[in-house]
């Protein structure tokens, strides 16, 4: 098993697919784009697979969501699904995706045995969604999501990131669009995880906010607290249930005592941690002819330095150099 010193296991892996995408989401990148990874440095489709199987037939894995960058721009996603649904035990298998190109895969990935999806969509106003992300694509990621619940992938889940200044009135007109065509959305507060090392706590809409633009026109009660286990997201009934928002506040409710999550970024390091400085390289392991067992050992060797939080709050806290779009979600 993949366990820390402090006794929390990893049973939720991500797998970073690619570090590309095709949006320039303020929070995450410059308008122009990063050197983005050369081809030789990502894991192959058939490594990706290997990973994903020792993880799971081995090392007790039981989600796996893959992710970018943009991972629907991987072009073996869908044969990287339909191998990691076939492995025994069969892991929750899900994507996180911006929702470009879903309209045109959510059914292939469906078939392929894709459980379910999470689409970011910060706006639902087509000028805003330029200016935040620098691409008039509002209504492609809206299709995508139209396409993910016919497909029957559900619950399909939203995730939005509200902005000061930009996108921060949404709260309550994002909830109504998503109860309207029954999707779950999580608010997601702002993380320091831009390529620009811009972020400023002082900027970020909190988890408080959040909830108190939504009770100004909702009625929330907690969801059974008992239920979350190790799920980021506080839950909340809207008007009574059964219908329920999450707000995921990383920042200012931490909830690292109870994180069971591990990543594999696309050029095969593992990272313990969202906000890890150090990685764990299996690729040149992989490449090198490690056994199986060998690259099981290193990967636990990898989860047991994880610390205890990710100190955001610490004085000391340094920002990943990597952001997020070459993490991982």
């Amino acid at each position: 098993m993949l366990v820390d010193s402090f006794g929390r296991t990893a049973t939720d892996l991500r797998v970073s697919l690619t570090d590309r995408c095709n949006l320039r989401c303020t929070y995450c990148m410059p308008p122009e784009g990063l050197d983005w990874l050369p081809k030789p440095e990502l894991l192959t489709a058939d490594e990706i697979v290997r990973l994903v199987r020792i993880g799971v037939e081995g090392l007790g894995i039981t989600e796996v969501r893959f992710t970018g960058g943009e991972p629907l721009l991987r072009r073996e996603l869908v044969e990287i699904v339909t191998a990691t649904a076939a492995l025994s035990p069969r892991p929750q298998v899900s994507v996180t995706t911006n929702g470009i190109g879903l309209a045109r895969l959510a059914g292939p990935l469906a078939d392929a045995g894709l459980d379910r999806v999470n689409v970011s969509l910060d706006t639902l106003d087509r000028d805003t969604f330029v200016r935040l992300s620098h691409r008039d694509r509002l209504s492609d990621v809206l299709a995508g999501l139209a396409a993910a619940e016919a497909a029957g992938l559900n619950p399909v889940k939203v995730n939005a990131v509200l902005m000061r200044g930009v996108n921060e009135n949404e709260a309550v007109p994002l909830l109504r669009y998503c109860l309207d065509r029954g999707y779950e959305l999580r608010f997601i507060e702002q993380m320091p995880l831009d390529a620009q090392h811009g972020w400023q706590r002082e900027n970020m809409i909190t988890a408080d906010e959040i909830l108190g633009a939504l009770k100004d026109a909702f009625d929330l009660t907690e969801d059974d607290p008992g239920k979350r286990g190790s799920a980021p997201a506080e839950l909340f009934l809207v008007d009574g249930g059964p219908r329920r928002v999450g707000v995921i506040g990383s920042v200012t409710r931490p909830f690292c005592g109870a994180c069971d999550r591990v990543r594999i970024t696309a050029d095969g390091q593992v990272r313990n941690c969202l906000f890890a400085t150090e990685e764990s390289d299996l690729r040149a392991a992989l490449r090198a002819g490690a056994s199986d067992e060998d690259l099981a050992e290193r990967w636990m060797a990898a989860v047991r330095g994880k610390k205890a939080g990710h100190g955001i709050d610490d004085p000391a806290f340094l920002q990943p150099a990597r952001p997020m779009s070459a993490i991982g979600g």
